[in-house]
């Protein structure tokens, strides 16, 4: 399969030129570069955030024509997740503010978005009211995030935080201390991933992305009660495999199935779908039926090629 992407982006690699000419800041569009906020930031040192990631890109037959995949329901996520900072944003106010922006920045190439809604006040309580709060947004292109050939991952470390103790319903910027953590000891010892293992001991997600497995033609995923975030790449993956007549369940998942899997991949917005060759030791079959089907599958859709989801793109004209 030709990635639709053309090479792997990594973090330490972003510049400025990578960022999107406009951002959104306090109610208004502005250059990038002129974006700033206050070092004093309660959510700079709180971790009192929310945020999400969208993807897009130009339709190949048509660069003025830039799709979004699963706008509404990114947005609708992210009201969702701001009623945990005692926030209010609707999702058709954030649909409205997403689609100018993309319109102002006019991008050519594949982007992902990042909308943040956060304490924007200067104060020192660790608090959620009495705080201003405010949305920005910003921009940047981005290729494929990890190898699309497939990665190695290891078993972190770190365990999952519990939804007692975080909502991790809602993409709550303080929980991706514990993705860092697992992410740079994963690499550091000579792995592109982590995969973390929840307070029960079963596997959760990866670092920064939902997990799927293949046993015996079954696609199988950790369920929603076990202290993993609500993907909507995930959920997308979910509703396919339903239509392809793909056997799926959603339950706990042991940590040794991980290892005599026939198939593992990893899903997310910057991820899409994204093969897993080994874990630790164990070398798992380079032969990927589901993986590979499903990931066309998204493809096609992400392209605006499948009208029986082309309720899942919007457009937007530039």
């Amino acid at each position: 399969m030709k990635s639709m992407m053309t090479q792997a982006t990594n973090d330490t690699q972003t510049t400025a030129s990578s960022f999107l000419p406009q951002a959104y800041l306090k109610g208004h569009f502005l250059p990038f570069a002129q974006a700033q906020i206050s070092i004093a930031t309660h959510a700079l040192h709180y971790g009192t955030a929310v945020l999400a990631g969208i993807r897009g890109l130009p339709a190949s037959n048509n660069p003025n024509r830039i799709l979004l995949f699963r706008l509404e329901a990114h947005c609708q996520r992210l009201s969702n997740s701001a009623k945990y900072l005692n926030y209010s944003l609707t999702k058709d106010s954030l649909i409205s503010t997403i689609v100018e922006f993309v319109r102002r920045n006019q991008p050519s190439t594949p982007f992902y978005l990042r909308p943040l809604v956060y304490t924007s006040g200067l104060g020192i309580a660790p608090r959620l009211h009495e705080v201003d709060k405010d949305l920005l947004i910003y921009g940047l292109s981005m290729s494929d995030f990890l190898p699309q050939t497939g990665i190695r991952c290891r078993i972190s470390s770190w365990s999952r935080q519990e939804d007692r103790s975080m909502p991790l319903r809602g993409k709550v910027t303080a929980a991706y201390i514990t993705s860092a953590l697992a992410k740079t000891e994963a690499v550091a010892s000579g792995f592109d991933e982590a995969i973390l293992l929840n307070s029960q001991g079963k596997v959760s997600e990866a670092s920064a992305m939902n997990l799927f497995l293949v046993r015996d033609g079954q696609l199988i995923t950790p369920s929603l009660n076990q202290d993993i975030l609500e993907g909507i790449t995930r959920n997308s993956i979910l509703t396919l495999a339903h239509d392809l007549g793909i056997s799926v369940i959603e339950r706990p998942v042991d940590k040794s199935e991980l290892f005599i899997a026939d198939e593992v991949f990893l899903c997310g917005t910057a991820a899409y779908i994204t093969p897993v060759n080994d874990i630790e030791t164990s070398r798992l079959p380079k032969e990927r039926p589901i993986t590979t089907k499903l990931r066309d599958y998204l493809q096609s859709i992400f392209q605006g090629d499948n009208a029986q989801y082309h309720h899942w793109i919007t457009e937007v004209l530039i």
